[in-house]
């Protein structure tokens, strides 16, 4: 593990944990040795390091970057270069060169590389994928609908923590309110998870320009809410809405839709009303019949198919790195623009 804050003590570590029989916690570092030597105490790492590089000297089979944004494509490069099978927190990176600089590394080298986005491995949307993989897909992709709403406003304006992992390891303030380090606010920490299923869904669509509007209401030191819109290579558009809301909303369930127009078919996910609508004309019409939990998130898939791939067994990488660096490059635009006032082409290699 590089980086163990508090969504890598609630999730991935407990993930991996549940392959005891399999996955061997050999290294973890983090910053803060206090905090450091009570995860490995907690979870039982072999070897605590306040350098990253001396986990990675362990000549570990598989490794999870977690650590806060602007460190995952330092982090994610050395972990591939060292040998590594990588899991990489969203978002990807910052920078979108540096996340296709990833992908090709991770190509050249022969190793898995998966982002953290776990509502891409449930059930209910990787049917969705097989629908339009079965039906021949879209056609040419016209029009992507986005909208998502989470409880992060608390963790964004105050630096409260948005996922309880443990009291002692809390989220550090900068993770998310410092923009050196976490690149922005909702766009960075929610909106990369809706771009990760739009671009997996819809897999042959690249932003070409965006433009839009950020808002930091509460003096919040990153924006709480964004409204994108994004024109495709193709000439396809999109409208992307996020929106922080308030801790308790709705029972704190997640508000993620989107929907997919195409010039042949469209597909309308909702993960908060447990919708899946497949509709290519009379005959060729699909509504999954879900159960009510079916949306619910957590990040189970990324660390299991992780774990399967690198033993050799079969799965699916529903979260490849393409995906997280087609969305980097929507939110390093959006960034740009709303910084300007003006449209922001997307930057490319």
């Amino acid at each position: 593990m590089i980086g163990a804050g508090s969504w890598a003590v609630a999730s991935h570590i407990p993930n991996l944990v549940q392959r005891s029989d399999e996955v061997e916690l050999v290294a973890v570092a983090r910053p803060d040795r206090e905090l450091l030597d009570w995860v490995a105490g907690e979870f039982g790492f072999r070897v605590a390091s306040t350098d990253y590089r001396e986990v990675l000297d362990q000549r570990l089979d598989v490794c999870i970057v977690s650590s806060p944004n602007r460190f995952h494509y330092e982090h994610a490069m050395a972990a591939l270069q060292s040998g590594c099978h990588a899991l990489v927190e969203k978002p990807f990176t910052l920078d979108p060169a540096e996340a296709w600089d990833l992908v090709d590394t991770a190509e050249r080298l022969d190793r898995h590389l998966l982002l953290a986005l776990g509502w891409n491995y449930k059930p209910m949307v990787r049917r969705a994928k097989e629908l339009v993989e079965e039906r021949g897909g879209f056609g040419d992709v016209e029009h992507i609908m986005i909208d998502m709403s989470s409880a992060a406003r608390e963790l964004l304006a105050v630096g409260a923590p948005y996922e309880a992992g443990s009291s002692v390891a809390t989220a550090r303030p900068e993770t998310y309110m410092d923009p050196a380090v976490s690149g922005g606010g909702y766009a960075q920490a929610q909106l990369s998870h809706a771009l990760g299923m739009a671009f997996w869904l819809a897999e042959d669509v690249r932003a070409a320009e965006a433009f839009a509007f950020m808002a930091k209401p509460l003096h919040a030191p990153v924006e709480l809410h964004d409204a994108i819109t994004v024109r495709f290579t193709n000439g396809g558009i999109a409208t992307v809405s996020g929106s922080s809301c308030h801790l308790g909303y709705d029972g704190n369930k997640h508000v993620l839709s989107l929907r997919i127009i195409g010039s042949r078919a469209m597909l309308s996910v909702d993960v908060g009303r447990e919708l899946v609508y497949w509709y290519r004309g009379a005959g060729d019409e699909v509504r999954l019949d879900l159960d009510e939990r079916a949306g619910g998130y957590d990040c189970d898939g990324p660390v299991h198919t992780l774990v399967d791939l690198a033993l050799g067994r079969a799965g699916r990488n529903c979260s490849p790195g393409d995906v997280g660096a087609r969305a980097v490059e929507v939110t390093e635009a959006a960034y740009r623009s709303a910084r300007t006032g003006e449209v922001a082409l997307v930057a490319r290699r």
